[in-house]
């Protein structure tokens, strides 16, 4: 759960950039690189969302035992 709604974050926020940057680049093509940075940003967010679904993954069985 933990990786799937990160994932889910990250690709509604990464559509949501992309589609504003393509305007931007558009107008100002030397903003390119700065643009990338901020498309880079919310695969962050399903990286996180995978390190934390594996420390979830040691501790959620050994709850009952």
């Amino acid at each position: 759960m933990a990786m799937g709604l990160s994932a889910l974050a990250a690709a509604w926020s990464q559509g949501t950039l992309g589609s504003a940057a393509l305007g931007v680049v558009a107008e100002r093509p030397e903003f390119e690189g700065k643009v990338i940075i901020y498309l880079v940003l919310p695969e962050l967010l399903a990286l996180f969302g995978l390190i934390i679904a594996f420390l979830l993954q040691g501790h959620v069985g050994s709850g009952l035992a």
